[in-house]
């Protein structure tokens, strides 16, 4: 009898490269379609409205906290608002400020913003569901 077999063994690897190939594929295709957005410089909690509306869009996300702390990509405090009044030259600037924000302050920030020359500022909220 002849236990030889007829042809010879496949290699393993054979089969585990266009598996590969496929896995580099999505992963570069995942990555290119990804939004990768910073964290938030500090958490707040935006103020609450019984309106509907488009949650605004834009580059510039100046952030508001309660205590009076300001978050501008990386910087902190007023070093923030002066790189948002740097950068702003006439696009949104994206306002996430939190709701125990102090009126005071809140119009200070918009009068600075103002004077730099900035025309389109929006508030970012979220609806309340009753």
């Amino acid at each position: 009898m002849d236990f030889t077999p007829t042809r010879p063994p496949r290699h393993a690897t054979e089969n585990i490269v266009p598996m590969i190939n496929v896995v580099f594929l999505l992963l570069i295709f995942f990555l290119m379609t990804a939004q990768i957005a910073p964290p938030d410089p500090f958490e707040i909690t935006p103020p609450e409205t019984a309106s509907e509306g488009d949650a605004p869009d834009g580059e510039l996300v100046l952030f508001l906290g309660a205590d009076g702390d300001m978050g501008f990509n990386t910087l902190r405090g007023q070093d923030a608002l002066q790189a948002a009044l740097a950068q702003a030259d006439g696009t949104a600037v994206i306002i996430r400020a939190d709701a125990g924000v102090d009126a005071a302050r809140f119009a200070k920030v918009l009068g600075q913003l103002s004077q730099a020359g900035t025309t389109d500022i929006r508030l970012v909220t979220t609806e309340v569901t009753r």
